[in-house]
């Protein structure tokens, strides 16, 4: 029974709500640890006869096996979409999840970096490999671009508009955007593409990414993460640095110069200018450190 709900909601997932597939094995994987806990209890029940006790003994259930507050809220948030979807399809009649609780999360402010620290990360590449070249211009448009890893590893060589200064990016739900793209970037991809990858064998379906690996494929979202990170520890950036932490540091950098949050907003790729105003936090804590600093008669608790 529930394999066919769950199928029913990958195919929604997939085609009307057009997400990524990153996103859709997400949202099926919580589904599937839920239908792993009525198993393990024995609780032979339908999508149709869950009701909201089951989903709280499911919620003390994931806890007690030491899962993070952060992850039992993606469960929650996917249970409740699953059940979104039974509702709009008519095959549930009611909401077991509408009165189910997240866990209260701590709001943190992720690690940025500043320009020095960009430069002795950047300074931090052996220039003299192949690879160098390649990363180096990868840390620049990661960067220069505020792009997500996914987004950086499926870069296209026909999505570069070097001529009027954009690259042409596939976000989440394979929606489109235009970025523009800063002259150290370009200079950099360049440098990579007309001296390092012209000389790659491209293994066939791979002819169009910018990024490839020695073996002539794409690169990996693990590679990327493994290239940001070794490179960081070389810098001696004690910060928790990752692919992600360019992306926030391009938009604070950006939110502090006063640029307009819509305009953050559209070159980040958000749906929700929510989502965006977290770097208005980031602003608004910097300009208190910078009081902290400098006011003689300013003091915070």
């Amino acid at each position: 029974m529930w394999e066919a709900y769950k199928k029913g909601f990958k195919a929604y997932l997939q085609l009307e709500k057009s997400l990524s597939g990153n996103s859709v094995e997400a949202y099926v994987h919580d589904i599937e640890k839920f239908t792993q806990f009525l198993v393990t209890n024995k609780i032979e029940k339908n999508p149709n006869e869950i009701e909201l006790h089951h989903l709280e003994d499911f919620l003390k259930w994931i806890n007690e096996l030491g899962m993070t507050p952060s992850s039992q809220a993606r469960i929650i948030s996917g249970l409740k979409g699953f059940y979104k979807f039974c509702i709009q399809e008519q095959l549930s009649a009611a909401n077991p999840t509408a009165l189910l609780e997240s866990p209260k999360l701590p709001k943190h402010l992720p690690d940025t970096l500043n320009l020095e620290e960009i430069e002795k990360i950047i300074n931090a590449i052996d220039l003299s490999t192949s690879e160098g070249a390649r990363n180096k211009a990868i840390i620049e448009t990661l960067y220069s671009c505020g792009l997500r890893v996914s987004e950086l590893v499926n870069l296209k060589l026909s999505c570069l508009y070097f001529e009027v200064g954009y690259v042409r990016v596939i976000g989440k739900g394979d929606k489109e955007r235009l970025v523009p793209i800063g002259s150290s970037a370009i200079k950099y991809i360049k440098i990579y593409m007309e001296n390092v990858r012209v000389h790659l064998t491209v293994k066939p379906g791979f002819e169009d990414i910018v990024f490839l690996n020695r073996r002539g494929r794409k690169l990996t979202r693990v590679m990327i993460f493994t290239i940001v990170k070794k490179l960081a520890k070389k810098a001696a950036i004690t910060k928790n640095v990752s692919p992600h932490t360019f992306r926030h540091s391009f938009a604070t950098h950006l939110v502090e110069g006063g640029a307009d949050l819509r305009a953050v907003q559209e070159m980040l790729g958000h749906e929700s200018i929510t989502t965006t105003e977290i770097y208005t936090h980031l602003d608004r804590e910097y300009l208190r450190e910078t009081l902290q600093q400098f006011h003689p008669a300013f003091k915070w608790k």
